[in-house]
C-alpha cells in the first residue's frame, strides 16, 4: 500500500519536465515562500494572449516560445533575452512567452527544488469568462501546516486580478473556480454541466474535456505537456465518443478526482499505450509531430 507520505515524496522532487537543469543551483537562492515564488514567476513570464493587457505586440517569433515544453528550455530563452539573476523581474517585454502551463510548470520546478510536493493539474477555470470554463492549468501543492492540497493559479498577477476582476485568493484558489478535468467529465456526463462550455476558443465539447483527462493523468504522473500536444486515448475534434471510450474516461475521470487515494492505480494504468506519453506526440497547434 502506498502511503500518503510516500506519494509527497514523489511529487517533492524534479521530473523530466520539471527540472532546472544547469540553473537549479540558481533555485537556492530564490525565496522559499509561497507568495514570493509566485512574484518570481510573474517576473520572469509573461502570458501569450494576455499581452494585451500589458500593451505588448507580439512578433510570430516570441509567440513560438509557448511551445517550449520542459523548464531547462523555457530558462534557456530566458537568460536568453535577460541575463538578470532570476529574481530580478524583466520588463514586460523582455519575459519570456508562454500560457498558463508555462506558469504551472516553472511555479512547480522552483517548489520542488525547495523540498515541497508539487504537481501540476489540469482543467478548467471559471475565471476568464463568465458562464463558461476554459482550458486552463493550475499548480496544486502540500501545505504542510494546513496538511491539505492547495490549488495556486501563479499567473494571476495585479494586472489580470484587476482585468478580470478575481475576487478570490488565487494562491488558494477554490474548487468550484478551478475545475480538474475529470471532474468536468463528470459533471457534463451526468447532466450537471454543458460540454459546450468547456474548452477554448472555438474547441469545446466532450472530445476537448476527454483530452485534458489524459493531460491530467500524464501530469499526475509527473510528465507535465504543452495544453495541445495530442497523443494515444486523445478523440479527435469533435469525435463523437463511443460506449467503450465514455466509459474509459468515466474510469480516469474517477481515479483523478482523489487522486492520492489513487496513486497506485493511477501509477500503474499509467502504462497503458493510450495514457504514456511516448516519444513523439502530435503539436495540434503546429499541425506536426515533435519529439520530446
Amino acid at each position: 500500500m502506498t502511503t500518503q507520505q510516500q506519494i509527497l515524496d514523489y511529487y517533492r522532487h524534479p521530473a523530466v519536465m520539471t527540472s532546472g537543469d544547469k540553473y537549479a543551483s540558481m533555485f537556492n537562492e530564490l525565496p522559499n515562500d509561497v507568495v514570493d515564488l509566485a512574484r518570481v514567476i510573474q517576473g520572469l513570464l509573461l502570458h501569450e494572449h494576455a499581452s494585451p493587457l500589458y500593451g505588448v505586440t507580439l512578433t510570430d517569433e516570441r509567440r513560438s516560445e509557448s511551445h517550449l515544453r520542459s523548464v531547462g528550455q523555457m530558462l534557456d530563452r530566458v537568460f536568453a533575452i535577460d541575463g538578470h539573476p532570476l529574481s530580478v523581474a524583466r520588463p514586460v517585454n523582455a519575459r519570456l512567452v508562454g500560457v498558463c502551463r508555462h506558469f504551472t510548470l516553472l511555479f512547480a520546478a522552483l517548489l520542488r527544488a525547495k523540498g515541497v510536493p508539487t504537481r501540476a493539474r489540469c482543467g478548467f477555470a471559471s475565471y476568464f469568462k463568465p458562464g463558461h470554463f476554459y482550458d486552463h492549468w493550475v499548480c496544486e501543492y502540500w501545505n504542510a501546516v494546513q496538511a491539505r492540497w492547495v490549488f495556486v493559479d501563479a499567473q494571476l498577477d495585479d494586472v489580470q486580478r484587476t482585468g478580470l476582476k478575481v475576487d478570490f485568493n488565487p494562491l488558494d484558489v477554490p474548487r468550484d473556480r478551478f475545475v480538474i478535468a475529470g471532474d468536468a467529465w463528470t459533471r457534463c456526463r451526468t447532466g450537471e454541466g454543458d460540454p459546450s462550455k468547456f474548452g477554448i476558443f472555438d474547441l469545446n465539447g466532450l472530445w476537448f474535456i476527454a483530452g485534458n483527462v489524459v493531460r491530467d493523468v500524464a501530469a499526475l504522473n509527473n510528465v507535465e505537456m504543452l495544453p495541445w500536444d495530442v497523443w494515444g486515448a486523445m478523440p479527435q475534434p469533435n469525435e463523437q465518443l463511443k460506449e467503450d471510450q465514455l466509459e474509459f474516461f468515466d474510469r480516469l475521470a474517477a481515479l483523478t478526482h482523489a487522486p492520492d487515494a489513487s496513486f497506485p492505480e493511477l501509477h500503474a494504468l499509467y502504462g497503458d499505450d493510450r495514457l504514456r506519453v511516448p516519444g513523439t506526440v502530435f503539436n495540434a497547434v503546429l499541425n506536426r509531430p515533435e519529439k520530446i
